[in-house]
């Protein structure tokens, strides 16, 4: 377990960034089911989570259990509840190891704060000490706030999935984006 929590002050409000242990499987699955209602940008819609609160603490059990130290789930609290979320998934074979894949979701009252940058701060930081060389992600092309993010932390776009998502009946593309974080 990654154990270094994060504080940092961002427009007035306390941000504690930390690793989600399975004792937050309630007040995590209450945040992604928030965010299913809230955002049409997350995988999900709303209705369609098939987990609960014993299947969300084998998930956040089982980012912990990665035999190669290369996933973590990360929280961010902020005035008491969880605000936000960051997840990497690393690779388990030998020739994508090195890397991981991102899900970032922040509830839409805490938009605007800058908790999705200290996420993706913690997380990298993260990344780095567990020896990853890439990050990677997809975000919808029309979610201009989340491309902006990535981009002003170093994302970039490497390719547009055609035809990704089907939203409210309507066809969306998405971006691939990545970033290398070490030169090896």
């Amino acid at each position: 377990m990654y154990k270094m929590n994060q504080n940092e002050t961002l427009h007035n409000i306390e941000i504690t960034i930390r690793e989600l242990v399975p004792e937050d499987a309630d007040t995590l699955l209450q945040l992604q089911l928030a965010l299913d209602h809230e955002s049409s940008y997350m995988m999900l819609e709303p209705g369609e989570r098939q987990s609960d609160a014993n299947r969300t603490r084998e998930i956040i059990a089982g980012f912990a259990g990665d035999p190669y130290g290369r996933s973590i789930l990360l929280g961010a609290e902020a005035g008491g509840e969880l605000a936000g979320y960051v997840s990497a998934r690393g690779g388990n074979a030998n020739r994508n190891r090195h890397s991981a894949y991102l899900v970032l979701g922040v509830r839409n009252d805490f938009q605007g704060r800058g908790i999705g940058g200290a996420l993706l701060r913690r997380l990298e930081t993260w990344a780095a000490e567990a020896g990853l060389v890439r990050l990677e992600l997809t975000v919808m092309t029309h979610n201009e706030r989340a491309v902006s993010l990535y981009r002003k932390h170093g994302f970039d776009i490497e390719g547009t999935k055609l035809r990704s998502l089907r939203v409210d009946g309507n066809w969306v593309n998405e971006y691939y984006m990545g970033k290398i974080i070490a030169d090896t």
